[in-house]
C-alpha cells in the first residue's frame, strides 16, 4: 500500500515543482535522501509503536481523550483537507485521461476549470475513485498491491526515456540537468537544501507526526513493520520525483516552453502529456492509476473523518460523502498546481494533534483524563496554540511553512502536558504505557 500511495499521483506533479522552484542538483539528491529517511523513522518509532498497542484509528484514539464534541471539530477539518489532496490527485489522472479528448490543460498559475470536457473527465475520474474507496480498506490495499509494480516501473521507465531524450551520457551531465540551481518560476517559491530536506520529511506529516497512520498500522502484526515505508519514501519520494522532474526538464527545451520561459511566464506541469509524450498510452494509463492509488486511501481516511462525526453515518456513506468533495476539488485545479504550499499546510495545520497523542501514550499517567470527557479543554488549547503561534511567525517572518511544523508538534505536545497538569491535577496510580 506504501508503495503504490507514494509512487503515485503526486510525483509527477511534485517531481516537476522541485524544478521550477530553482533546486540544485546537491539540494535535490542528498537533500531528498536525508529528508526521506526521516520521514520512515518518523513512522517506525513515532507512529506506528502506539498504533500496535492500542489498535484503534486515529478518530478512535482522539475521541478517548479529546472527547466527541472536540473530535468533531478536528474532524471536519481533517476530513476537508484529505479531500482536498485526494482532488489534487483526481486533476491529475484528469491530464491523462484528457488527452484524447484534446482537453486545454490547465497552467501552474490556474485555480479554476477553463471546460465543461474537463469537468466531465473529472466527474467521472471522482466517481470511480469514490466507489473503489468506499469498498473498505482491504479493496484499497489490494488495488494498490496490483497498481504499485506498474507504477514504480512506469516512473523508471519514463526516467530512462528522459534521459535518452536529454542524451545524458554520464553523471555530470545528468548533475547538470538541476546544476547549481536557479531562480524559481513565478509564482513559485525558491527551493535550497533545507527546503528540499525538511518539505520531504514533513509532507507526510500529517500521516506520522499527526498520526493519521494509526488507522492504517493498527492492522499491522508488529511496529517493525512501519520499515516498509521505504518502500513508498525510496521509490516514489526519491526515484519517481527525480524521473518526475527529468520527464519536465525534456518539455523544458521544447519550443513552446523556451517561448513561454521568455515572456516570463511557467511552463505547465500536466502529468498526463509528460508521461504521454515519454511513454505513449502505457505512461497515461500510468498516471491514472497513479492518481487513483493515491487518492483511494485518501478518501478512505477522509471517509473515517467523517464517520465518526456522528453515530448514525455508516462507514460507506461517510467515504461517499469525503469522495464527492474530493471529486469537487478535482475540478479547479489549484490544489494540483500548488500542491508544495497546500501539502505544507496541511500537515502544519493536522501534525500538532498528533503529539497530543504521543504524549498522553507516553506520560498521561501523570495526570487523571475524565473517562467520559466530552470536550477536553486542555487539546484544543495546545492544537490552537501552537497552530495560532507559529503560522503567525511563519506569515510575519515570510518562513517556509514546512519549516514550522516540527517546532509546532513539539510545542504543541508540551502545551498539553502543562494543561493536563493544571486543569486535571496529578495521578500517579498508573504506570506508563510502554
Amino acid at each position: 500500500m506504501y508503495a503504490g500511495e507514494h509512487a503515485a499521483g503526486t510525483e509527477f506533479m511534485i517531481g516537476p515543482l522541485f524544478l521550477a522552484s530553482g533546486v540544485s542538483a546537491f539540494d535535490l539528491i542528498v537533500g531528498l535522501l536525508l529528508g526521506n529517511l526521516l520521514a520512515v523513522l518518523s513512522w517506525r518509532f513515532i507512529t506506528a509503536p502506539i498504533a500496535v498497542r492500542h489498535r484503534l484509528s486515529l478518530y478512535a484514539q482522539l475521541e478517548k481523550i479529546a472527547g466527541k464534541r472536540l473530535v468533531v471539530m478536528y474532524n471536519i477539518a481533517n476530513g476537508i483537507l484529505f479531500c482536498a489532496l485526494a482532488g489534487a490527485m483526481v486533476t491529475v489522472s484528469a491530464t491523462a485521461v484528457g488527452i484524447p479528448f484534446q482537453v486545454d490543460m490547465p497552467g501552474l498559475d490556474e485555480a479554476f476549470p477553463k471546460s465543461s470536457l474537463w469537468i466531465g473527465i473529472v466527474l467521472l475520474i471522482g466517481i470511480l475513485f469514490t466507489w473503489i474507496a468506499r469498498m473498505g480498506y482491504h479493496s484499497v490495499a489490494q488495488a494498490a498491491n496490483w497498481m504499485s509494480p506498474i507504477i514504480a516501473l512506469a516512473f523508471l521507465a519514463c526516467g530512462a526515456v528522459a534521459i535518452k531524450q536529454l542524451d545524458l551520457r554520464s553523471l555530470s551531465d545528468f548533475w547538470q540537468v538541476w546544476g547549481d540551481g536557479g531562480e524559481a518560476f513565478p509564482g513559485q517559491i525558491k527551493f535550497g537544501f533545507w527546503h528540499v530536506v525538511i518539505w520531504s520529511w514533513c509532507c507526510n506529516a500529517a500521516m506520522h507526526l499527526g498520526m493519521a497512520d494509526l488507522s492504517v498500522f493498527r492492522y499491522a502484526k508488529k511496529a517493525s513493520l512501519a520499515w516498509a515505508t521505504a518502500a513508498g519514501m525510496y521509490l516514489g519520494h526519491y526515484m519517481a520525483w527525480i524521473a518526475a522532474a527529468l520527464l519536465y526538464a525534456v518539455y523544458l527545451r521544447s519550443p513552446e516552453a523556451m517561448e513561454m520561459m521568455a515572456g516570463g511566464q511557467a511552463p505547465p506541469v500536466n502529468p498526463g502529456s509528460l508521461a504521454y509524450q515519454a511513454l505513449g498510452i502505457f505512461g497515461a494509463i500510468a498516471v491514472v492509476m497513479a492518481g487513483w492509488t493515491t487518492a483511494n486511501p485518501t478518501i478512505y481516511r477522509a471517509g473515517l473523518a467523517f464517520q465518526s462525526i456522528s453515530s448514525h453515518w455508516k462507514r460507506g456513506t461517510a467515504t461517499l460523502a469525503a469522495g464527492v468533495l474530493a471529486t469537487v476539488a478535482g475540478i479547479f485545479p489549484a490544489f494540483a498546481m500548488k500542491l508544495l504550499g497546500f501539502v505544507a499546510f496541511y500537515g502544519f495545520v493536522l501534525a500538532p494533534v498528533g503529539a497530543i497523542i504521543f504524549v498522553q501514550h507516553y506520560f498521561g499517567h501523570k495526570w487523571h483524563t475524565p473517562s467520559h470527557i466530552s470536550f477536553n479543554k486542555a487539546i484544543l488549547l495546545a492544537w490552537a496554540l501552537s497552530v495560532g503561534i507559529f503560522y503567525s511567525l511563519s506569515t510575519v517572518n515570510d518562513i517556509f511553512l514546512s519549516f514550522v511544523i516540527v517546532p509546532a508538534w513539539v510545542l504543541s505536545g508540551v502545551l498539553y502536558a502543562l494543561f493536563s497538569r493544571a486543569l486535571f491535577g496529578k495521578r500517579m496510580d498508573q504506570q506508563p504505557a510502554t
